[in-house]
């Protein structure tokens, strides 16, 4: 047992000798203690990643270490070979560096604490502890929706901003991190973020044709609490508000041709899809829509009408505000502008008056001598004749009017209303009969076969359409106005020939015979206009007109089966 005690006591004493000389225990060999300085910990620690660039390093340690040892020598930050300047503390357990400047982004950085530093036991470390770390990134904007410069941004424009990461929220939706500018004035409007977008949704349309400023500021951070490098700032500018810079008509524009085209022309390339709508470009009169077609070249829509405009009558154009241009902004209100067309081809035309409500009005007698003869849609009466100078009726009917005589007692003003129409009827005769305007052309015999436009036909004796049937051509103008100024009498064959043709868009309403003594339409005929005779006027069998036979003094005859229709509007 002494032996033992003794080989133990040799191998205790000599282990402690060894580590005696290693300088890593006190010495007391009674009591060992193991008491070499060791590194237990590091901020950042070994092969950190997205470390921030305002990191202050540190380094703690097993025991307390002599302050005067660890200095700049021996607590070392590199980049690569580069010493990186700071501060060096020491307080407790642990040893501080703060670097003099933030670290660079997405860097690695080595630091070292080396073997020269030691306990306050004089105890070095035995090895140089080394460790690494990579700092964080600096975050920026990659991306912005509109992108800097842009024009014809959209007025309902959402803006967003798009990070190069993750980014802290609180940060970007702060009240001054995200600005939007017109000018000095601050946009209103509310942030979001999300993923790495920012989204600023103004509170209203911006404002058409402006130039905007978007800032984000150094507000913004990063998950690792790094800013942007700088304020970011970007300008776009808005899309106009289309505007029509032109009409053909003008606004208020007179004399226009009836087969005009009506255009606008737009101050920038619009949608054609919004300009051919169905309710974009209307053409009316009065309430009345004008049928037609729309189309759109350029910067030019056209509505093309489906037929002439009437003349001396006001249209109103509209363009809605459905016409939008190629990044959709609209038209700010609906475009109105009116114009009349060129007054009637031809004359005046003469007024009728009262006297415009009979089919048949006469002065001595009014008479259907056989056949079933018709009166449409308007009255037949007599002054200074009374009712027993009509007859034939039946079986010549009034459809949809009234005989009245100048005798007639009932209704009571029967024989007022009659002279008040034989004196328009006179008044008529008289302002056709004096017409000169434009100047009358002169004509003479047969009429038959020819091809009249509107105007005034003067003949100084009788005048007749025989040879063919004679054609009135309103070449386009629904309003165009002929009167013939007859001096003697007037006389259709009829039959193969003889009849009047209406041609493009004239109306029978507004062809007026003057005849200063006695006016026959011949058999079969096909009579258009409205006869004002100074005597009296015959019908012969089978003769049809649109029209008026209305004799000043005279008898109206009809021999066989006429039909006598009110013109057309």
């Amino acid at each position: 047992m002494k032996a033992k005690k003794l080989i133990t006591n040799f191998a205790f004493a000599f282990f402690a000798f060894v580590i005696l000389l290693s300088g890593c225990a006190k010495d007391d060999f009674e009591k060992i203690e193991f008491v070499c300085p060791l590194v237990i910990s590091t901020d950042p620690v070994n092969g950190a990643t997205s470390v921030a660039l305002n990191k202050i390093i540190t380094v703690t340690f097993n025991e307390a270490m002599d302050a005067s040892t660890i200095t700049s020598t021996t607590f070392i930050v590199n980049l690569g070979t580069t010493a990186v300047a700071g501060t060096i503390s020491y307080a407790g357990t642990t040893a501080t560096f703060i670097p003099a400047s933030p670290l660079a982004p997405n860097t690695i950085y080595t630091a070292r604490v080396t073997t020269s530093v030691k306990d306050i036991s004089g105890n070095a470390l035995q090895e140089d502890y080394v460790w690494s770390f990579s700092t964080s990134t600096i975050p920026a904007v990659t991306a912005t929706d509109p992108v800097n410069l842009a024009t014809a941004v959209l007025l309902n424009k959402v803006i967003t901003a798009t990070f190069s990461e993750a980014m802290i929220e609180a940060t970007i939706i702060a009240p001054l991190t995200f600005t939007l500018k017109q000018g000095s004035t601050t946009i209103a409007g509310n942030l979001a973020y999300n993923g790495l977008i920012l989204t600023f949704t103004p509170s209203s349309n911006l404002l058409a044709g402006t130039t905007y400023t978007a800032t984000i500021t150094t507000a913004a951070k990063n998950l690792a609490g790094n800013s942007i490098a700088n304020n970011y700032v970007w300008t776009f500018t808005t899309s106009t508000i289309p505007t029509i810079i032109s009409t053909d008509p003008l606004n208020l524009a007179t004399g226009v041709a009836l087969n005009k085209l009506i255009t606008a022309t737009f101050s920038e390339v619009m949608t054609e899809a919004t300009i051919t709508a169905a309710s974009t470009f209307t053409l009316k009169q009065g309430t009345t829509n004008i049928l037609g077609s729309v189309s759109y070249n350029g910067l030019v829509a056209t509505f093309t009408p489906s037929s002439n405009l009437l003349s001396s009558t006001t249209y109103t154009a509209t363009i809605t505000t459905v016409a939008k241009n190629l990044v959709g902004n609209a038209l700010a209100n609906n475009y109105v502008w009116t114009f009349t067309t060129v007054g009637p081809s031809g004359p005046v035309g003469v007024d009728l008056k009262t006297a415009g409500q009979f089919g048949i009005l006469g002065g001595t007698a009014i008479s259907n001598n056989a056949g079933f003869s018709e009166i449409r849609n308007m009255d037949v009466g007599i002054y200074p004749g009374a009712r027993s100078s009509i007859t034939g009726f039946p079986p010549a009917i009034v459809v949809n009017g009234a005989i009245f005589a100048s005798d007639d007692l009932a209704p009571p003003g029967v024989p007022a209303m009659l002279l008040q129409a034989k004196t328009d009827l006179t008044n008529a005769y008289l302002f056709a009969e004096g017409a000169t305007s434009p100047a009358p052309a002169t004509v003479s015999g047969d009429l038959g076969g020819l091809t009249l436009a509107p105007g005034i036909y003067k003949s100084t004796s009788t005048l007749l359409v025989q040879s063919g049937n004679l054609t009135l051509d309103a070449q386009g103008d629904v309003n165009a106005v002929w009167i013939f100024q007859i001096a003697s009498d007037f006389t259709t064959v009829g039959g193969a020939g003889g009849s009047i043709i209406l041609a493009g868009g004239a109306k029978a309403k507004n062809i007026f015979w003057q005849v200063g003594s006695s006016a026959t339409i011949g058999d079969y005929t096909s009579f258009k206009g409205n006869v004002l005779a100074l005597t009296s006027i015959t019908m012969n069998a089978y003769a049809v007109a649109e029209g008026r036979m209305l004799a000043r003094n005279g008898a109206v005859t009809m021999t066989s089966t006429n039909i006598i229709n009110k013109p057309l509007d």
